[in-house]
């Protein structure tokens, strides 16, 4: 099992370099008259453990109609990856336990493969690094801790064989517009001709089935987008008291997306010594976490075309709640 940390190789950004960024994202974001902040940084250690929780959530539908797809079509998908040798790239390390049914198919194979996680958590990705060893021992993994892009990059440039890149569990749906077609056209222009992406999906349904997968009896999607308001404490020494927020999200029509924000219960100020400012908040005045977008099947393929990728196949649950698409760089 090998990890390697590319994150300042390959962004040539230090600690102190991120923490900079951070800074810049909170300020810009709490300074807008609509406040936000980038859902990227709902993923520290804290929030990907509490991520790997929601999976498991009863209401949480995605995690568990894309186990089904790979259950259902583990043979067909490891006969579309082709012929050896290949790198198995995971962006966003997850829990493994969607991987493990495709990479147990493809072990059985005797597919020629090293599995390669790439996450900006070095603990998700020695986490899942270790967990895979342990079910697969002699299992070739290459852990790398990285920004997805630059850490697929860096891989492209060390050898030849052919990557087949995972990008489960929704991902896709959390980038605005605009960011999502910018993420797709870099993402072609990390692969070579013939490498290929598999995208989870989630596709539009009924509203009520949408927003409970955000609302969990639990309170633990609550947890987890609270937890940003504690990295911002600890990162840049804020003093947001997380209790005086509320989790609240909602179907957005027009956006095709549910919304998840965080709602301030009463007017109070919160001072962030790192940016050297103080921030105002209104009662009932919300920051806006996360767009968890919806997608058609149509709209699905046209976003494929427009940024250079052939689509070789799609996979949908038994519901039609979701879909795993399997796209060529073309």
């Amino acid at each position: 099992m090998e990890s390697i940390p590319i994150q300042q190789q390959a962004e040539g950004e230090s600690k102190a370099a991120f923490l900079r960024r951070f800074a810049r994202d909170v300020r810009n974001g709490l300074s807008l008259p609509r406040k936000r902040l980038p859902c990227k940084y709902l993923y520290d250690d804290t929030g990907s453990r509490l991520f790997s929780q929601i999976m498991d959530l009863t209401e949480y539908y995605p995690a568990r109609c894309e186990l089904e797809i790979f259950q259902m079509h583990k043979a067909a998908l490891a006969d579309l990856f082709g012929g050896p040798p290949l790198n198995l790239v995971e962006l966003g390390a997850g829990d493994g336990t969607k991987t493990r049914v495709l990479i147990g198919q493809m072990r059985a194979r005797k597919t020629d493969f090293t599995y390669v996680p790439i996450d900006i958590s070095r603990a998700a990705v020695d986490c899942v690094s270790g967990r895979f060893s342990r079910w697969f021992p002699g299992l070739r993994t290459r852990g790398i801790t990285a920004d997805y892009l630059a850490g697929l990059k860096w891989l492209s440039g060390q050898n030849h064989c052919r990557n087949i890149v995972l990008f489960l569990g929704s991902s896709i749906g959390n980038f605005p517009a605009r960011d999502r077609e910018a993420f797709l056209r870099n993402l072609r222009q990390s692969l070579n001709t013939g490498d290929c992406v598999l995208i989870g999906f989630d596709l539009v349904k009924d509203i009520a089935v949408m927003t409970r997968a955000y609302n969990d009896a639990e309170g633990i999607t609550a947890a987890f987008n609270k937890n940003i308001l504690t990295r911002i404490n600890r990162e840049l020494e804020a003093d947001f008291d997380p209790g005086l927020f509320r989790f609240y999200s909602t179907w957005d029509a027009d956006a095709r997306a549910v919304q998840s924000y965080l709602v301030s219960t009463c007017a109070h100020q919160v001072h962030i010594r790192g940016l050297r400012r103080s921030f105002d908040f209104s009662a009932r005045e919300a920051i806006h976490t996360e767009s968890s977008h919806k997608f058609t099947r149509h709209q699905i393929r046209e976003l494929a075309a427009r940024n250079g990728f052939a689509v070789a196949a799609e996979f949908t649950d038994d519901a039609g709640y979701f879909t795993d698409c399997l796209w060529r760089a073309a």
